[in-house]
C-alpha cells in the first residue's frame, strides 16, 4: 500500500499514448555536463501532452532545490515549481515517444519507482530508456565514450569499458531499471562520460552523444540544431581558455590513455590509475574557464 502523502495525479491524457518507449532523463546524481537538462530541452520538442503527472510536493526538498519566483517592485509573481511528469512527444517524423523528466526525487524513492512501474504497466511500455552522466577521466578532445546497460545481456547493445564489479552509489534511475528488470520489464540506458574538469558545467557534445544513442536505439530523430550551437559555442570558448594558459599539459596523459584503449592496447580507462591526472590539476588549470561558465567571475 502506497503512503498518504504520495499522491497520484492524473491529468488529460493523448488518446494514442500506449505502446510507446519512455526515456528518462532526470536531473541528480547521473548530471555530469548537465546533460539530463540538456537532452531534455530537445526531446521536449513536439508536446502532445501530459500522459501523468507526480506531486512534487512529496518527493522534493524545496529548501534543498528551491524552485525560481520573480520580485518585481513591490510584487512577487511568476512562481515556477518544480515539476516531474511524463509527457508525450513526436520526433521530426512523427514518431511518438513518452518522457519523464525533471529532479531526481529526494524522497520516497521506491514509491516513485512504483508509480512509474504503474504507468509501464498500464500503457504498455515497450522499453524504458535512461539517460544520464559521469565524470571520468577522459578528454574533451576525444569523441565521448558510452556504458550501456540493462536488465538483460541482449539490452546492452556496445562494448564498456570494464568487465568487473563496482560499488557506486543508487540512483532513482538506476533503481528503476533495476526494479523494472526483477518484474521482467525491458529496461536499459546509457551513460556518457563527461571530462571530470568540465563536470559542472553546460557540456553539450556529452548530450549529443546520448540523443545519438537514444535515437539509433529508438529509430526516432530529434532536432538538435540549436544544441549543436551550443556546442559550437563551448568548444570555442574552452579552446579559448586554453589557448590564454599557454595549452594544458594534463590533456596529453588522457589523450594517450583513451587512444590506447580504443587501439587495444587497454583495457579500461580507469587502468592506470597512478598516470590519470587528479580532479585538482585540471581544475586548477581550468578554474578560469570554471568561474565563466558558472557565473562566478562578474567582472
Amino acid at each position: 500500500m502506497k503512503p498518504q502523502w504520495f499522491k497520484k495525479k492524473f491529468a488529460k491524457q493523448p488518446d494514442d499514448a500506449n505502446g510507446l518507449p519512455l526515456i528518462v532523463a532526470l536531473d541528480g546524481f547521473l548530471s555530469a555536463g548537465n546533460v539530463g537538462s540538456l537532452v531534455t530541452k530537445v526531446l521536449r520538442q513536439n508536446d502532445h501532452g501530459t500522459v501523468y503527472e507526480f506531486d512534487v510536493d512529496s518527493l522534493i526538498d524545496h529548501r534543498a532545490r528551491r524552485p525560481g519566483l520573480k520580485f518585481n517592485n513591490d510584487h512577487y509573481h511568476d512562481y515556477r515549481p518544480h515539476r516531474r511528469a511524463v509527457t508525450q512527444h513526436h520526433d521530426l517524423e512523427g514518431a511518438g515517444y513518452l518522457l519523464l523528466s525533471g529532479p531526481e526525487p529526494d524522497y520516497g524513492w521506491d514509491a516513485f519507482v512504483d508509480e512509474v512501474h504503474d504507468i509501464v504497466d498500464e500503457h504498455d511500455i515497450p522499453l524504458v530508456l535512461s539517460v544520464g552522466g559521469v565524470p571520468m577521466g577522459v578528454p574533451h578532445t576525444r569523441p565521448p565514450l558510452l556504458t550501456s546497460h540493462g536488465t538483460r545481456p541482449e539490452l546492452v547493445d556496445r562494448k564498456n569499458l570494464w568487465d568487473a564489479e563496482i560499488q557506486i552509489p543508487a540512483s532513482v534511475q538506476s533503481l528503476l531499471e533495476l526494479r523494472l528488470g526483477e518484474s521482467h520489464h525491458d529496461a536499459a540506458g546509457y551513460v556518457v562520460h563527461v571530462p571530470h574538469y568540465l563536470a559542472q558545467v553546460d557540456y553539450p557534445t556529452a548530450a549529443l552523444e546520448l540523443i545519438d544513442a537514444v535515437g539509433t536505439r529508438l529509430d526516432r530523430i530529434f532536432n538538435v540544431e540549436q544544441l549543436i550551437i551550443e556546442e559550437d559555442l563551448t568548444n570555442t570558448q574552452i579552446k579559448s581558455q586554453i589557448d590564454e594558459q599557454g595549452g594544458l599539459d594534463v590533456l596529453e596523459g588522457l589523450e594517450q590513455q583513451y587512444d590506447a584503449f580504443h587501439s587495444g592496447g587497454e583495457t579500461s580507462l580507469l587502468a592506470d590509475s597512478e598516470e590519470l591526472p587528479s580532479g585538482e590539476e585540471l581544475a586548477h588549470q581550468f578554474e578560469e574557464f570554471l568561474a565563466r561558465q558558472t557565473g562566478e567571475d562578474q567582472n
